[in-house]
């Protein structure tokens, strides 16, 4: 079976590498002292520090795991690709709640860089999926967890 495509902008592929870099040189080593430290307090079968510093370690080696998975799986959408015509990830894209009379701009990017709080949703939520491939002036209808919104599509820009 074929890994999943990992969908990024470029700032999503920079971000990624410095948080993996991160890990790999000082994260690490940081684990690898709070468990030597924890190891000369004594019995490590009791030792708390111990155990939460393995398990730090535990999720700090997954995360590289994941992080390399992820890149190399990785293709890049660069700007010139995207289409301005119509929603595509990579877009930013101008939208009114027809509700509330509410203008909101969100930016479709891949599932592994979205961030809600900054308008980054991905192309594979509710939102993100009813979005690609409509043009400025398309009314969607979406079906959310808290219920229906209905949007309006006012202008996609790279």
């Amino acid at each position: 079976m074929s890994e999943k495509e990992v969908l990024l902008t470029p700032a999503g592929l920079k971000k990624l590498e410095d948080e993996l870099e991160q890990l790999k040189s000082v994260k690490r080593r940081e684990v690898a002292e709070r468990i030597k430290l924890a190891i000369s307090y004594g019995d490590i079968s009791e030792n708390s520090e111990y155990e939460d510093a393995k398990n730090e370690q535990a999720f700090v080696e997954g995360r590289i795991i994941t992080l390399e998975k992820m890149l190399r799986n990785a293709r890049v959408i660069h700007e010139e690709e995207v289409d301005t015509q119509v929603v595509s990830i990579g877009s930013t894209v101008k939208v009114r709640d027809v509700e509330f009379n509410e203008d909101i701009e969100y930016v479709i990017v891949g599932s592994a860089e979205s961030d809600p709080l900054e308008n980054k949703i991905s192309n594979e939520s509710p939102v993100g999926k009813a979005l690609l491939g409509k043009k400025v002036g398309s009314k969607v209808e979406i079906q959310v967890p808290a219920g229906k919104i209905e949007y309006e599509i006012l202008e996609i820009h790279k």
